[in-house]
């Protein structure tokens, strides 16, 4: 049996057994689904379903490697013809994943390997270190540590952005584990639904930080004065002091060095802003006072200072994804076909204690094929496989060739991610 039929088969007992458990999304019968099937890497969409027992029943008959449904309704979901399908409005829809930002346990488990000269890495590489072939295969990989930064960024973004800055209540907000490398937010509100791609993008800038005018927030040079942010106008300007504050106040010197040089600062530039440390503070903590002369620093140098610290206090967000109304996000409740976890979702009084790659709540568990037992034999077919924490529990790291004994849920998980074949 070839591990894709035997996936398809997993997936497919999965399907039957927990038929009653997959969740319904609001307005089903409004929205598009699409789905990746086992044997092509294409997906069928323009498929609609009017009553809940037939998307069950197809989940059982197909079971497909993916499952997406849309964030928008339409009157006639199922019309090939965009235009054609009566869009009556979309959820907004914001994805966090690792895959479109820096983590530093990338360098760890990330991998890559040379087709010219078969030179093997960690990390992410844009070529080859050695013959500097461009011709290189890369493998990402999932831990505790970048689910974690992850799922810190879901919380900024709701309690830094959407709450406070937009006024979204908690109901509104539907959050869910991919099964992958991170999480999506489906936003129902009203008026949000009514905005079309042009407005998307503008709360997709503003979330992350992206087109920012400091100078529309205040800062500017009036003559030979540095006039800066005040603390008390809400928004992004309240937000980047509060930010400087905490650099200020909390973070020892030699952390400020090595920030205002990741920054892009000059070593003389970051001295004079650690000598002036206390007086600035004292500047930035009065509501009144926005005079900031700081020796060697013009407009310009507070400029990238500024943009340094949006940088940091922005949201991680895959904006393509938040500015397209007609967008296919994981359907709750499905299974990913790159890990054979489960897309979870999760209340908002929940994500704190969330540990997909080891979760206590059986309720929340994305993982859905343990077994405590060695019970499936694997080769192992990737150069370097990195070593896989799940349940508590290490596996690998693996070279190719290796034949390994692991527990079901192991096994799918590594047959999902393409590293392994049976043996």
């Amino acid at each position: 049996m070839s591990e894709k039929n035997y996936l398809k088969r997993v997936f497919q007992a999965y399907y039957k057994e927990k038929r009653e458990e997959i969740p319904i999304i609001t307005k089903l019968e409004k929205r598009e689904f699409g789905f990746i099937p086992w044997d092509k890497e294409i997906m069928n969409r323009h498929i609609c379903f009017k009553f809940t027992e037939d998307l069950k029943q197809y989940l059982i008959n197909e079971s497909p490697k993916h499952v997406y449904s849309s964030g928008a309704s339409y009157l006639q979901p199922d019309n090939l013809d965009m235009d054609k399908k009566g869009y009556q409005g979309c959820d907004l829809i914001i994805d966090i994943d690792v895959d479109h930002f820096y983590t530093p346990c990338k360098d760890v488990h990330d991998t890559w390997y040379c087709k010219e000269c078969g030179k093997t890495g960690k990390g992410i590489v844009k070529k080859c270190t050695k013959c500097n072939s461009i011709k290189t295969k890369s493998l990402s990989w999932i831990c505790e540590d970048c689910l974690k930064i992850a799922k810190n960024e879901v919380f900024k973004l709701i309690n830094n952005f959407l709450v406070p800055d937009f006024g979204i209540k908690d109901k509104e907000i539907k959050i869910a584990f991919s099964g992958h490398r991170g999480y999506h937010l489906k936003i129902e509100n009203k008026k949000i639904r009514t905005l079309l791609s042009e407005e998307r993008r503008e709360i997709a800038d503003y979330l992350t930080g992206e087109n920012i005018s400091f100078e529309i927030l205040g800062l500017r040079q009036d003559r030979s004065n540095i006039l800066g942010l005040l603390k008390e106008n809400i928004g992004w300007s309240q937000k980047i002091i509060k930010k400087i504050e905490e650099i200020l106040t909390t973070y020892t010197n030699q952390e400020i060095e090595l920030l205002l040089l990741r920054y892009g600062l000059n070593r003389n530039i970051v001295k004079s802003f650690i000598n002036s440390k206390r007086d600035f503070q004292q500047i930035i903590s009065n509501s009144k006072q926005n005079i900031w002369n700081l020796e060697g620093f013009g407009i310009k140098t507070w400029e990238k200072f500024l943009f340094g610290i949006v940088d940091d206090i922005g949201a991680e967000i895959d904006g393509p994804v938040t500015i397209d109304i007609h967008r296919l996000i994981r359907y709750p409740g499905s299974l990913h076909g790159k890990t054979g976890f489960k897309t979870q979702e999760i209340n908002h009084d929940e994500l704190d204690d969330f540990n997909p790659l080891n979760e206590n709540n059986e309720r929340l568990d994305p993982i859905v094929f343990k077994s405590k037992e060695n019970i499936h034999k694997l080769q192992i077919i990737e150069h370097d496989v990195p070593e896989t924490r799940i349940k508590g529990k290490k596996y690998g790291p693996y070279k190719k060739g290796d034949i390994i004994e692991v527990p079901h849920h192991i096994a799918v998980f590594l047959l999902c991610r393409e590293v392994a074949k049976l043996s």
